[in-house]
């Protein structure tokens, strides 16, 4: 069976090659393996460090490139990058396969047999575009980086109304240019008029979805563009989240339609293949119940490996005393433990990362620390000395750690917890409050640990330090999921010089 020769192949090229390998390559290709042979859907979760380090993929590779049938591997370009330069030349000799290799948006045809790589945004158009067949049934398909899945869907499910496709409209309806424009002027007015708020975005009001419904209603006898009678489709769907992007320095909106649940979009697709699913750390749970609900993921086999102790763990610095987050006290208890944090940590070389999620929180922690120690701080900047000091939020460190050096020190303001104050996290809220679920452990709370444990991985290079100054995770029920996401790690709650040595070679 395939799984024997898989075993057996990987196992011997493993032994001959001295790089850095991962323990569990060996029972994650066999399973892949049987996924190929049995045509059974699974979803594994390799851990934040590995998923961060990437070192899980020969144990995808091995068995795609043995099986004598087609398999198509959906991978984001970097990772592409990666595996056809150095990772499938080398198993290739080494196993002396002869499966052709090829990428593109649009499967080859029926006689490929080899390898097919793509992106997730082609694989997605063509799985969700009823009226397109690009991707032919029943081929297995590998679905690289998981974690971002429901990214991905929404991204390639939203529709987006910018100032062109008004222009478009105008052009295609000549006879209602005029109502159009009018119709144009009123949305504008009234989105600028809201107050201004860091996220540059704002919920579509109900009365400005009556306007967009009455300009609808007003061409809806015509034959709209494509995007314009979607869009008129969306504004009657329960699902859909409306909202409006703003530029205020130029004056330019756009609007935007989302969906808030996927799986009902999604749960086709996983009858046409079989699908292996490799993430990170998805859920704390292997079997990932929450997930596989919310993409419409039924029947599957699941298994999740843990980040190795040895190698992986870190120190974990969770202090007893500190103000909740939103009290007064919080912001200047959050400065003073900066400034003992990076004064115990000057004596070593290595950068240190401080998440701050709050935006204008964000901007006084740095120009704060910028007045004592110079130079060395950066607000969401890559240009950093050797001992740089990186204030950031989630999304510019997620963005961005992958190019820089694997940090000594990652400090957390707080729980990434999407705020209700970003009017995408109130909107999706309030379709689950209206829903009658649990809308802090369906969403905020999933989304949060996912967040935070791929923040982390890369202090895990260097067994270095992550210091957590949010006591919710001591005063609240959910802080014990908080801690077991973090894991392995060595909690502590004093400061001390030692924290600070013995730190491995980024």
């Amino acid at each position: 069976m395939i799984e024997a020769e898989v075993h057996y192949s990987l196992h011997n090229f493993l032994r001959s090659h001295s790089s850095p390998s991962w323990s569990h390559h060996l029972t994650m290709a066999r399973l892949v393996a049987r996924a190929l042979r049995v045509g059974r859907s699974a979803l594994m979760q390799v851990g934040a460090a590995s998923g961060y380090q990437g070192r899980y993929r020969l144990s995808y590779l091995a068995p795609a490139l043995m099986w004598t049938q087609p398999v198509v591997l959906v991978a984001e370009e970097k990772v592409q990058q990666r595996i056809k330069e150095i990772e499938i030349p080398r198993l290739q000799d080494w196993l002396g396969a002869n499966k052709a290799i090829r990428t593109g948006d649009i499967f080859p045809d029926d006689n490929f047999q080899g390898l097919f790589i793509t992106s997730p945004s082609s694989w997605l158009s063509g799985q969700l575009d009823e009226t397109r067949s690009p991707f032919p049934p029943n081929i297995p398909t590998i679905i690289d980086g998981a974690d971002d899945l429901e990214d991905w869907v929404r991204k390639q499910l939203t529709l987006n109304i910018y100032p062109q496709n008004w222009d478009e409209l105008m052009l295609d309806c000549p006879w209602q240019k005029e109502a159009i424009r009018t119709f144009r002027v009123q949305i504008a007015k009234s989105i600028f008029q809201r107050p201004v708020n860091p996220y540059e975005c704002y919920l579509i009001s109900p009365d400005e979805r009556e306007i967009l419904v009455s300009l609808y209603k007003s061409l809806e006898s015509h034959c709209l563009p494509p995007i314009w009678r979607k869009f008129g489709q969306d504004l009657q769907a329960p699902n859909q989240l409306l909202y409006a992007r703003v530029v205020r320095s130029i004056g330019l909106f756009s609007i935007h339609s989302s969906p808030v649940q996927i799986a009902q979009s999604l749960a086709p697709i996983w009858s046409k293949q079989p699908v292996v699913l490799v993430a990170s750390a998805i859920e704390q749970e292997a079997t990932a119940p929450i997930f596989r609900q919310s993409i419409g993921l039924e029947d599957v086999t699941t298994l999740k490996f843990s980040d190795d102790r040895q190698t992986n763990l870190i120190q974990l610095y969770l202090p007893n005393r500190l103000p909740l987050p939103n009290t007064p006290e919080y912001q200047s208890a959050l400065i003073d433990k900066l400034h003992s944090l990076l004064s115990l940590s000057t004596t070593n070389l290595g950068l240190t990362v401080i998440l701050v999620g709050d935006v204008p929180l964000k901007a006084q922690v740095g120009t704060i620390l910028a007045a004592e120690f110079g130079s060395r701080v950066q607000v969401e900047k890559t240009c950093l000395d050797d001992n740089g000091i990186l204030v950031s939020g989630w999304e510019f460190w997620q963005q961005h750690q992958e190019i820089l050096p694997a940090p000594q020190l990652v400090v957390v303001s707080t729980l990434p917890l999407p705020s209700l104050e970003n009017p995408l996290v109130a909107g999706r809220v309030d379709y689950y409050r209206k829903s009658h679920l649990d809308w802090f452990r369906l969403y905020l709370l999933p989304k949060a640990l996912t967040e935070l444990t791929r923040a982390v991985a890369p202090v895990r290079d260097r067994q270095g330090i992550v210091a957590l100054l949010d006591s919710r995770v001591l005063h609240r029920s959910y802080g014990v999921q908080v801690l077991t996401a973090l894991s392995p790690c060595a909690r502590v709650n004093y400061l001390d010089s030692s924290l600070f040595t013995n730190f491995k070679d980024s």
